[in-house]
This record gives C-alpha cells, structure tokens and sequence, in this order.
C-alpha cells in the first residue's frame, strides 16, 4: 500500500473507531512501523485533518467522526488517461481491483465531465492476442500470493515448435515469487526458480496449476532480479 492510500485508509478507520488506536495497533495494521504511522499523522496534521492523541493507558489516536478527506478533483484528460489505463488492465492479474477501481471513479467524476469521457471511452478498442490453450489458473490469485511473498508450486506446459504451449511437456516447478512481467501481449509470473536455480519468468496462460504453499521464503537479494531485467527494455510502473 502507498503512503497516499495508507494515509485515505488510515483516516476512514479512525473516523468509525469507538476508541482511540495506539500507533502500534495502527502499524500492526497497515503492516508499517509505528515511527511510519507517526510520520502519516504528522503529515495529516499539516494538511489540516483534525487528528489528536488521547494520553493515557487507553490513549491513542482519534478524528472527528464527521471529517472525511476530500475526493480527487480530476481533469477531464485526467479522468480519462486512468479509466483507460484501467481498462487495459482488464485481461491482467490484477483485473477484479482494476474494475472496482474504475467503478469508484466513475462513481466520483465530475458530471460535466462524465459524457465526453465516456464518449471518447467508447471509442477507444484494444486488439488483444488470443491467449493460447490452457491456464487455469485464476488472475486475481497471482497478484495475492506475490504481495504475500509466498512459495508456489506450479505445473508449466513446455512450449511448442511454433512457439504456443506444448500440452506433452509440462514441468513441476517450487518458485519463489518475485513480482510480475508485461511482455509484449503476455503476463508473465517472475520468481526464483528453485529447479533451475535462477530467476525465470513464466507466460501465465501455460500455467495449468499452481499451489500456494505454506513457506514464505526469506527475500532475495534484489540485485538478481535486476541483472536478470537489465538484458530486456523494461521500465517500472511506481
């Protein structure tokens, strides 16, 4: 979670808390450090949000129940490029958020924006590759066990001489997830292989089976995954 989106969070569950919340209840539950939460306090009382602390044994922090942060105010362009941006993330791992995403800006647009934005929407077409035979594996649990920095096991289809999938060839892989990969017009799933010791990125339509295991395995050193990117054009989307 970003510190904007922690800080929007933050504020709405202290709105409806029946008592205050210490810093190390508030860290324990955005998963930060309690010198974090107090630095999102401080900067949300330089914006002027009427947070206090309560002292004692039961203290903590507490808001005026009726105070909300203000809605985005976004531009016309503006409100268009992240509909849109959304919209393109509709065949991703992450396409359940994008859509409720794009329903809670809608939901908030400014009328007088919202027909020329829809009309250009519509407009709009995305020619997407049609994904090869096989993967079954839901999207939306991909990007869950990558945030939860979890071990899988997956079965991975070899490919093919014309470059689709092979269904006789497959391989049991334990792989130690690292993050996600666009390329070109296919997802990638990119994690520490532990068969072939190396980081290897797997095309998310030949994964016909993927188990979540208990282990969370300990972070590896970011410089591998680096050097292994540094070979392709890629770019960071935060």
């Amino acid at each position: 979670m970003k510190r904007a989106e922690r800080q929007y969070a933050l504020v709405d569950l202290l709105r409806g808390a029946r008592r205050p919340w210490s810093a190390a209840r508030l860290a324990r539950e955005f998963g930060v450090s309690s010198r974090t939460v107090e630095r999102d306090i401080a900067s949300l009382q330089l914006a002027g949000v009427p947070l206090y602390a309560d002292h004692g044994a039961a203290g903590g922090y507490s808001i005026l129940p009726e105070y909300s942060l203000p809605p985005l105010n976004l531009s016309a362009p503006e409100s268009l490029a992240v509909l849109a941006g959304l919209a393109l993330l509709d065949s991703s791992p992450y396409q359940g958020a994008a859509r409720r995403a794009r329903a809670k800006i809608a939901a908030v647009m400014n009328e007088e924006h919202r027909g020329p934005v829809q009309e250009t929407l519509t407009r709009m077409q995305v020619i997407d590759a049609a994904a090869p035979a096989g993967g079954t594996v839901p999207l939306g649990m991909l990007s869950d066990v990558i945030a939860a920095r979890r071990l899988v096991r997956l079965t991975y289809l070899g490919e093919a001489e014309d470059g689709g999938p092979d269904p006789a060839h497959g391989t049991v892989r334990d792989v130690e997830t690292m993050g996600l990969l666009r390329a070109g017009d296919a997802w990638l799933l990119v994690g520490w292989c532990r068969l072939r010791d190396a980081v290897r990125g797997f095309r998310i339509e030949r994964i016909t089976r993927l188990d979540v295991l208990d282990e969370i395995p300990p972070p590896r050193d970011p410089a591998l995954l680096e050097a292994d990117l540094a070979q392709w054009p890629t770019r960071r989307l935060g």
